[in-house]
């Protein structure tokens, strides 16, 4: 079975059914299959929340989070050793704080990160990547 961690840019991607959509529609296809398994660190899932949130007010930032549950998609608590993995991803390649959780994420279950942020390309020598 195969990890793909996925990217706040991904998720949000997903739930407001921009371009790319599709992909991620695939990614979670293949989840409920048993094919993949799908991780997202809680804070790339704050950072969802914090956008429907700032967006559309709290009611509909909690209905996304209702909606996040129910999707095949595990969210990893922060420990001290995927935060200081992020930080030293951040320290390296300067990407975006909350965007090196999900590299972090990645590096520790050995998996790809699934993504349209371009800040990522960076990491792509040392995080296999899925463009959305």
């Amino acid at each position: 079975m195969r990890t793909v961690v996925l990217d706040s840019s991904a998720l949000l991607t997903f739930l407001e059914d921009r371009a790319g959509a599709r992909k991620v529609r695939d990614l979670l296809g293949l989840a409920l299959q048993g094919e993949h398994k799908l991780l997202m660190s809680v804070v790339n899932w704050g950072e969802v929340y914090y956008a429907a949130a700032r967006a559309l007010g709290s009611e509909v930032a909690r209905q996304t989070e209702g909606r996040i549950a129910q999707l095949p998609v595990t969210v990893l608590d922060a420990d001290r050793t995927l935060t200081r993995l992020a930080a030293e991803f951040h320290g390296r390649y300067k990407l975006p704080y909350v965007d090196c959780f999900a590299a972090a994420l990645a590096s520790q279950h050995k998996a790809r990160v699934a993504t349209c942020d371009r800040d990522f390309s960076r990491i792509v020598s040392e995080i296999p990547l899925i463009w959305i």
